[in-house]
C-alpha cells in the first residue's frame, strides 16, 4: 500500500495577496477608530449624565427649600409621619419625579422620608456640609440605594440655618439613560464602519489594478531585481518625473555624465548646464539614437516619455566606437596613401630602369636624388616649424593623403610651434579633425589648398585651418559645432557630427575657443584658441616662409 500523504495543517496569517492585506488592515484600522471612537464618546456622555442629575437634584432641594412653611414646620411642629412638612416634602417629591426628598434639623433628624418610618430617625450620611451653609453635589449610598444627590440649608425667617433639604434622584434611572443611548451610538458607528469599509475597498481595487494584484514579498522582489538591474547594465538610465525633475540615476548615468546623488529632485538645466545633453534629456530635441557629447565622451541617448508624464532616457557610451571608427578612417587614409605611394614607387622605377636601361646613368642620378629631396625636405621643412613630433607626423601623414586627393596641404609661413605642449594628444585630435573635414570640404573642387597655422603666443596657442571650398553660411556657423549636425553622408561604421562638436569641447575644456569665419580665399577658416597650452618659457621669434607640402606639381612619370 502506498503511504498516506501527511495531512496539512492549516496555516493562519495574513492573504498573500496585496489587495487582500490592505482591505484587512483598512477594515481592522476602520473597526478600531469606530470602537475607539464609541467608548471616547460614551466616556463623557457617562460623567455629564451624573452631573446633569446631581444638578437636577440640587435644583429640586434649593426649591424646596425655598418654601417658608417647611423652616416654620421644623422650628414648631414635632417629626411626624403626618406632618406639615411630611406632607409638603412628599407634594414637591412627586411632582418633580424625585427618588426622594429628605428635610432634617439640626441634630440630623429626619422631618421627611419617602418611608415614613423612617421620619424622626437620624440621617445615615453626614449632613454637616448643608447645616455649614454650603450646598451640596455628589452620587453616593443611602437607605434607599445609590442616588445622586442635592443638599442645600435650610434657612428660617431671620436667616438662620435651622435644618437641611436633601433631594436625591435614582441613580437608576441615569444608567438607563446612558444604556438606552448606546444602540444609538452604536448604530452610529456601524455606519461609519460600513462607509469606511466601503472606502477601504475601493482603495484597495485601486492598489490592485496600479500593482497588478501582485504580493508584497512579489513587489519586494521585483524592487530588488529592478536596483540589480539598474546598478548592473552597462547602460546609463536617467528617469524623470512629470514635472521635468531627475528621480533616478543608476552607476553608469553618474559616471557618463559626471554627476552624483545632488542631481536628484533637480532638472537636467539645474544639474547639467546648457548644452545639447540636457535638451536631450529634457525633451527638447527628438529622435532616436541621438548623438550628444558630455565632456570628453560621445554618448547616445533614447528618450522615452512614461504614463505618468515623465521619461527615462538611456545613454550608451560611444567613445570607444567613435574612436575605432576613426581608427579605421585614419586605416583607410594610411592604406590610401600606401597604395598612392606604391603606384608613385612603381612609376618611379620604372622611370629609373629606363633611365638606366638607356645609360643615362646621371640623369637616374638626379632623378633619384630629386625623389628622396623632395619628400626629406617636406619632413624637414614640416618639423622646423611645428617640434612636436605628435604634430608634425600628423601633417607629414596628411600631406600623403591630400596629394592623393588632389588637395595641396600647406604649413603658413606664420607657423611656429615648440616642443612643450600639456595636451599634445588633445591637440593632434583636434588638428586631425579640422584637417580632414578641410580635406573633404575641398576635395574634388579646383585648386584645391588646406593651410594650418598653428603658433605660439605665450602660452597660448592658437590654430587656423583654411581652406578653399566652398565655405559655411554665417546662419550655419554655430549648427557645425553641434553634436549631430553634418551636410556629409554617414560613414559605414557610424553617424558623423562628432568632429567639429570634440573640438570645441577640448578648446572649452582648456578654457579656449573654437569658432568658424571666412577665409581669404573665400573658404572657410577655423580658429581654435588654447590657453595655457605651452609650458616653460615663451616660444621663439616665428621663421618666415611657407613650406608647401603637397602643391608640387607631378612630373609626368607620375602622371602615368
Amino acid at each position: 500500500m502506498s503511504p498516506t500523504p501527511p495531512a496539512r495543517r492549516l496555516r493562519l496569517g495574513l492573504p498573500r495577496r496585496m489587495f487582500s492585506q490592505v482591505l484587512l488592515m483598512q477594515v481592522a484600522i476602520a473597526a478600531g477608530v469606530a470602537v475607539l471612537a464609541t467608548g471616547l464618546f460614551l466616556a463623557p456622555l457617562s460623567r455629564q449624565l451624573d452631573q446633569e442629575a446631581m444638578r437636577r437634584a440640587l435644583a429640586i432641594a434649593e426649591t424646596t427649600a425655598q418654601d417658608p412653611q417647611l423652616a416654620e414646620g421644623v422650628l414648631r411642629t414635632p417629626p411626624t409621619s403626618d406632618g406639615p412638612v411630611q406632607r409638603e416634602a412628599e407634594r414637591i417629591r412627586k411632582a418633580t419625579h424625585a427618588e426622594y426628598i429628605v428635610v432634617l434639623d439640626r441634630h440630623w433628624v429626619r422631618w421627611s422620608h419617602p418611608t415614613p418610618s423612617q421620619v424622626g430617625r437620624t440621617v445615615s450620611t453626614d449632613p454637616s456640609d448643608a447645616l455649614g451653609g454650603e450646598e451640596v453635589m455628589e452620587i453616593d449610598e443611602g437607605t434607599l440605594g445609590r442616588s445622586a444627590r442635592g443638599k442645600v440649608p435650610l434657612y428660617d425667617a431671620g436667616h438662620h440655618v435651622v435644618g437641611a433639604v436633601s433631594a436625591g434622584i435614582a441613580y437608576d434611572s441615569v444608567r438607563a439613560r446612558l444604556i438606552s443611548a448606546i444602540p444609538g451610538l452604536f448604530a452610529y458607528a456601524g455606519g461609519a464602519l460600513a462607509v469606511g469599509a466601503l472606502a477601504a475597498w475601493l482603495i484597495s481595487r485601486r492598489v490592485q489594478r496600479q500593482t497588478r494584484d501582485l504580493a508584497f514579498s512579489d513587489i519586494s522582489a521585483l524592487l530588488a531585481e529592478r536596483e540589480a538591474m539598474l546598478h548592473g547594465i552597462r547602460e546609463g538610465v536617467v528617469a524623470l518625473d512629470r514635472g521635468g525633475r531627475v528621480r533616478l540615476l543608476n552607476d553608469e548615468a553618474r559616471r557618463l555624465l559626471g554627476i552624483g546623488d545632488e542631481a536628484v529632485g533637480r532638472t537636467p538645466d539645474e544639474a547639467l548646464g546648457a548644452g545639447r545633453t540636457t535638451d536631450v534629456l529634457a525633451g527638447r530635441v527628438t529622435g532616436t539614437d541621438l548623438l550628444t557629447v558630455r565632456g570628453r565622451r560621445v554618448l547616445v541617448a533614447n528618450r522615452m516619455p512614461t504614463d505618468d508624464g515623465g521619461a527615462v532616457a538611456t545613454l550608451r557610451d560611444r567613445t570607444e566606437l567613435e574612436q575605432l571608427g576613426r581608427e579605421l578612417d585614419s586605416t583607410h587614409g594610411l592604406i590610401d596613401a600606401l597604395r598612392a605611394q606604391d603606384h608613385e614607387h612603381a612609376n618611379r622605377m620604372h622611370t629609373l630602369l629606363g633611365l638606366l636601361e638607356l645609360e643615362m646613368y646621371d640623369d637616374a642620378v638626379e632623378f633619384v636624388g630629386e625623389v628622396v629631396g623632395d619628400h626629406r625636405a617636406t619632413a624637414e621643412q614640416v618639423t622646423e616649424r611645428i617640434e612636436d613630433p605628435l604634430l608634425a607626423a600628423l601633417l607629414v601623414g596628411k600631406a600623403t593623403v591630400a596629394a592623393e586627393r588632389g588637395v595641396a596641404l600647406r604649413v603658413s609661413e606664420h607657423t611656429r610651434l615648440p616642443d612643450r605642449l600639456i595636451d599634445p594628444r588633445g591637440l593632434v585630435t583636434i588638428v586631425g579633425n579640422l584637417v580632414d573635414n578641410a580635406l573633404d570640404a575641398v576635395a574634388g573642387t579646383p585648386h584645391a589648398r588646406v593651410e594650418v597655422e598653428s603658433r605660439a603666443e605665450g602660452r597660448t596657442v592658437v590654430l587656423r585651418v583654411s581652406d578653399t571650398g566652398p565655405g559655411i553660411p554665417e546662419d550655419r556657423r554655430d549648427l557645425v559645432f553641434t553634436e549631430g549636425w553634418s551636410t556629409k553622408e554617414p560613414p559605414a561604421h557610424g553617424k558623423r557630427g562628432i568632429g567639429l562638436s570634440l573640438v570645441r569641447r577640448l578648446a572649452e575644456r582648456q578654457g579656449g575657443s573654437a569658432t568658424v569665419g571666412t577665409a581669404p580665399g573665400g573658404g572657410a577658416r577655423f580658429t581654435v584658441v588654447l590657453p595655457e597650452a605651452l609650458g616653460g618659457p615663451a616660444p621663439k621669434p616665428a621663421l618666415t616662409g611657407p613650406v608647401e607640402t603637397a602643391d608640387r606639381p607631378a612630373t609626368a612619370q607620375e602622371e602615368a
